[in-house]
Protein backbone atom coordinates (compact mmCIF):
# COMPACT_ATOMS: atom_id res chain seq x y z
CA UNK A 1 0.00 0.00 0.00
CA UNK A 2 1.04 3.29 -0.48
CA UNK A 3 1.80 6.03 2.20
CA UNK A 4 0.42 9.16 2.59
CA UNK A 5 3.30 11.33 2.47
CA UNK A 6 1.78 14.72 3.97
CA UNK A 7 0.61 11.76 6.74
CA UNK A 8 4.11 10.77 7.68
CA UNK A 9 5.53 14.82 7.95
CA UNK A 10 2.72 15.68 9.97
CA UNK A 11 3.84 12.36 12.29
CA UNK A 12 7.13 13.65 12.06
CA UNK A 13 6.30 16.81 13.76
CA UNK A 14 4.56 15.15 16.55
CA UNK A 15 0.74 14.85 15.06
CA UNK A 16 -0.75 11.28 16.92
CA UNK A 17 -3.55 11.13 14.38
CA UNK A 18 -1.50 11.24 11.09
CA UNK A 19 0.89 8.58 12.44
CA UNK A 20 -2.29 6.31 13.58
CA UNK A 21 -3.38 6.89 9.77
CA UNK A 22 0.09 5.94 8.35
CA UNK A 23 -0.41 2.62 10.66
CA UNK A 24 -3.54 2.07 9.53
CA UNK A 25 -2.15 2.48 5.51
CA UNK A 26 1.30 0.04 6.03
CA UNK A 27 0.22 -2.47 9.16
CA UNK A 28 -1.29 -5.03 7.06
CA UNK A 29 2.22 -5.18 4.83
CA UNK A 30 4.20 -4.94 7.89
CA UNK A 31 2.45 -7.88 9.53
CA UNK A 32 2.84 -9.99 6.29
CA UNK A 33 6.51 -9.82 5.83
CA UNK A 34 6.81 -10.32 9.80
CA UNK A 35 4.85 -13.65 9.69
CA UNK A 36 6.69 -14.84 6.16
CA UNK A 37 9.78 -14.36 8.15
CA UNK A 38 8.79 -15.90 11.53
CA UNK A 39 6.38 -18.20 10.35
CA UNK A 40 3.37 -17.58 13.10
CA UNK A 41 1.05 -14.97 13.93
CA UNK A 42 1.90 -14.39 17.37
CA UNK A 43 5.52 -13.85 16.83
CA UNK A 44 4.35 -11.48 13.83
CA UNK A 45 2.08 -9.29 15.90
CA UNK A 46 4.54 -8.55 18.27
CA UNK A 47 7.38 -7.69 16.16
CA UNK A 48 4.68 -5.40 14.17
CA UNK A 49 3.43 -3.69 17.30
CA UNK A 50 6.97 -3.11 18.39
CA UNK A 51 7.89 -1.77 14.87
CA UNK A 52 5.46 0.59 15.11
CA UNK A 53 6.04 1.73 18.63
CA UNK A 54 10.08 2.34 17.93
CA UNK A 55 8.96 3.86 14.76
CA UNK A 56 6.27 6.04 17.09
CA UNK A 57 9.52 7.20 19.34
CA UNK A 58 11.78 7.53 16.51
CA UNK A 59 10.07 9.49 13.19
CA UNK A 60 11.51 12.47 14.38
CA UNK A 61 14.55 11.34 13.43
CA UNK A 62 13.76 10.32 9.70
CA UNK A 63 15.29 12.48 7.68
CA UNK A 64 13.29 11.99 4.30
CA UNK A 65 9.60 11.45 4.34
CA UNK A 66 9.42 9.90 1.19
CA UNK A 67 11.81 6.91 2.52
CA UNK A 68 9.44 6.13 5.29
CA UNK A 69 8.27 2.75 3.81
CA UNK A 70 12.33 1.33 3.86
CA UNK A 71 12.99 2.74 6.98
CA UNK A 72 10.19 0.97 8.97
CA UNK A 73 10.64 -2.27 6.88
CA UNK A 74 14.22 -1.85 8.46
CA UNK A 75 12.99 -1.33 11.73
CA UNK A 76 10.86 -4.68 11.36
CA UNK A 77 14.00 -6.50 9.82
CA UNK A 78 15.94 -6.01 12.79
CA UNK A 79 12.85 -6.89 14.78
CA UNK A 80 12.46 -10.20 13.08
CA UNK A 81 16.10 -11.06 13.39
CA UNK A 82 16.28 -10.18 17.06
CA UNK A 83 13.21 -12.73 17.61
CA UNK A 84 14.41 -15.07 15.65
CA UNK A 85 18.11 -14.78 18.36
CA UNK A 86 15.45 -15.53 20.84
CA UNK A 87 14.18 -19.23 19.41
CA UNK A 88 17.26 -20.12 17.50
CA UNK A 89 17.96 -23.25 19.25
CA UNK A 90 14.45 -24.10 18.67
CA UNK A 91 12.12 -25.19 15.83
CA UNK A 92 10.64 -22.39 13.65
CA UNK A 93 7.34 -23.97 12.55
CA UNK A 94 5.41 -22.16 9.82
CA UNK A 95 1.44 -21.64 11.41
CA UNK A 96 -0.44 -22.91 8.23
CA UNK A 97 -3.43 -21.73 9.51
CA UNK A 98 -2.17 -17.99 9.78
CA UNK A 99 -1.08 -17.97 6.24
CA UNK A 100 -4.80 -19.78 4.48
CA UNK A 101 -6.09 -16.72 6.36
CA UNK A 102 -4.41 -14.26 4.37
CA UNK A 103 -5.76 -16.26 1.50
CA UNK A 104 -8.78 -14.38 -0.78
CA UNK A 105 -11.98 -15.89 -1.26
CA UNK A 106 -13.56 -17.23 -4.74
CA UNK A 107 -13.21 -19.70 -7.92
CA UNK A 108 -10.66 -22.92 -7.06
CA UNK A 109 -9.91 -22.34 -3.25
CA UNK A 110 -9.53 -25.70 -2.44
CA UNK A 111 -7.05 -25.62 -5.45
CA UNK A 112 -5.30 -22.52 -3.89
CA UNK A 113 -5.25 -24.30 -0.15
CA UNK A 114 -3.72 -26.79 -1.45
CA UNK A 115 -0.54 -24.62 -3.95
CA UNK A 116 -0.44 -22.65 -0.54
CA UNK A 117 0.10 -25.76 1.74
CA UNK A 118 2.51 -27.05 -0.69
CA UNK A 119 4.20 -23.47 -0.89
CA UNK A 120 4.02 -23.32 3.05
CA UNK A 121 5.74 -26.60 3.15
CA UNK A 122 8.79 -25.51 0.61
CA UNK A 123 9.08 -22.31 2.62
CA UNK A 124 9.99 -24.08 6.41
CA UNK A 125 12.96 -25.64 4.27
CA UNK A 126 14.45 -21.99 4.26
CA UNK A 127 16.52 -20.44 6.86
CA UNK A 128 15.51 -17.11 7.87
CA UNK A 129 17.22 -14.58 6.18
CA UNK A 130 15.99 -16.89 2.87
CA UNK A 131 12.44 -16.23 3.99
CA UNK A 132 12.71 -12.45 5.05
CA UNK A 133 14.36 -12.09 1.36
CA UNK A 134 11.04 -13.60 -0.61
CA UNK A 135 8.61 -12.09 1.85
CA UNK A 136 10.11 -8.40 0.66
CA UNK A 137 11.47 -8.98 -2.68
CA UNK A 138 8.43 -11.71 -3.77
CA UNK A 139 5.25 -11.28 -1.57
CA UNK A 140 5.51 -7.46 -0.85
CA UNK A 141 6.83 -6.65 -4.54
CA UNK A 142 10.17 -4.52 -3.32
CA UNK A 143 13.07 -4.28 -5.89
CA UNK A 144 16.01 -6.02 -5.02
CA UNK A 145 17.86 -2.55 -4.22
CA UNK A 146 14.99 -1.93 -1.87
CA UNK A 147 15.37 -5.47 -0.11
CA UNK A 148 18.67 -4.66 -0.03
CA UNK A 149 18.27 -1.49 1.51
CA UNK A 150 15.56 -2.40 4.30
CA UNK A 151 17.73 -5.76 5.11
CA UNK A 152 21.26 -3.47 5.29
CA UNK A 153 22.77 -6.11 3.05
CA UNK A 154 24.84 -5.32 -0.61
CA UNK A 155 22.74 -5.83 -3.28
CA UNK A 156 24.49 -8.31 -5.33
CA UNK A 157 24.39 -10.40 -1.90
CA UNK A 158 20.52 -9.97 -2.06
CA UNK A 159 20.00 -10.82 -5.39
CA UNK A 160 22.33 -14.22 -5.64
CA UNK A 161 20.49 -15.22 -2.26
CA UNK A 162 17.05 -14.58 -4.46
CA UNK A 163 18.08 -16.07 -7.14
CA UNK A 164 19.05 -19.07 -5.06
CA UNK A 165 16.25 -19.61 -3.20
CA UNK A 166 13.44 -19.43 -5.57
CA UNK A 167 15.63 -22.06 -7.56
CA UNK A 168 15.54 -23.78 -3.97
CA UNK A 169 11.49 -23.73 -3.52
CA UNK A 170 11.25 -23.97 -7.52
CA UNK A 171 12.72 -27.21 -6.61
CA UNK A 172 10.70 -28.23 -3.25
CA UNK A 173 7.39 -27.55 -5.25
CA UNK A 174 8.18 -30.27 -8.02
CA UNK A 175 9.28 -32.74 -6.30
Amino acid sequence: MVVDINAVRQARLGDKDSFAKVYQQIAEDLYRVALYSLGNSHDAQDVVSETFIEAYKGIRKLRDENSFKPWIMRILSIRCKRKIGQYINGRNQLDIDDFLDLSEEGDGVEAQSTQKIALLHALETLNAQERQIVALAVVQGYTVRETAQILGAPQGTVSSKLHRTLKKLRAQLES
